[in-house]
């Protein structure tokens, strides 16, 4: 009975209400775009819509996955790897480490460089899960161990990384789409500050306050993170923002 059912010419029951055994069947859904001729799939939100490897079963199926590429999805995937990209196009990040010596003197020894308050975040993390505040030196290792112990539970990875923490943030997102053929475009911002446990339950367009200067200046790294990655599609490029200083930053796409 659901809207989208009935409004579909043909439809097709992937299986039980758990998406372990639906949603999550990217082997099953595929079997079932090749027996009714579907020439695309469209992953929704959610679920397989970032999953590089049942795009790259789509695409070895001969389906067109429509999302972007798996090099997109790879490289946007870590949060670690996703800065040193948007680095090198010049794309400032938060100030902090994403480094791949994880041991307990190097943290700390970047946390200092870096000045506390700093955020602690798993790196392959999202879903607010994986994150610690830390504010002094004194709670570190403590905050570490429970950042560790969460990510390896959630995500079956306990690597982190460090960022300096914002006190007073506002969370900025820009639509953008980009074409094979590397062109990108912005369909401008949405403003997400209203959160609760590190997860917008509100979002705004267009952002309050926002000038047209600041507008076109955030448009224009959204689209070149885009084109860093060689993206295709529709994507979100998330920005936060520092009220007290006016500069924003790359968070992830």
């Amino acid at each position: 009975n659901a809207m989208f059912v009935k409004m579909a010419d043909e439809a097709y029951n992937i299986g039980p209400a758990a998406s372990a055994q639906s949603y999550l069947r990217g082997d099953y859904i595929i079997e079932l775009a090749k027996s009714c001729g579907a020439q695309a799939i469209h992953p929704g939100y959610g679920f397989l819509s970032e999953n590089a490897g049942f795009a790259e079963a789509c695409f070895a199926a001969g389906i067109e996955f429509m999302g972007p590429p798996v090099p997109a999805i790879t490289a946007m995937g870590s949060k670690s790897a996703s800065k040193n990209i948007m680095n090198a196009a010049g794309v400032r990040c938060v100030p902090g480490y994403h480094g791949e010596d994880q041991s307990n003197e190097t943290l700390m020894k970047e946390a200092e460089k870096t000045g506390y308050p700093i955020m602690l975040k798993a790196v392959s993390g999202g879903g607010g899960k994986g994150m610690r505040i830390v504010r002094s030196p004194d709670e570190f290792l403590e905050a570490l161990e429970g950042c560790r112990r969460e990510a390896l539970a959630s995500f079956k990875d306990d690597r982190v990384l460090l960022e300096r923490y914002i006190e007073n943030p506002r969370h900025i997102e820009f639509q953008v789409f980009a074409d094979k053929q590397g062109n990108a475009v912005h369909l401008f911002e949405r403003d997400c500050s209203v959160q609760r446990r590190h997860q917008k339950v509100w979002e705004e367009a267009p952002s309050p306050g926002m000038s047209p200067e600041l507008r076109a200046k955030m448009g224009k790294s959204a689209t070149d993170a885009a084109q860093a990655v060689g993206y295709v599609g529709a994507g979100t490029v998330e920005f936060i923002f520092d009220a007290d200083t006016n500069e924003y930053f790359f968070m992830e796409m």
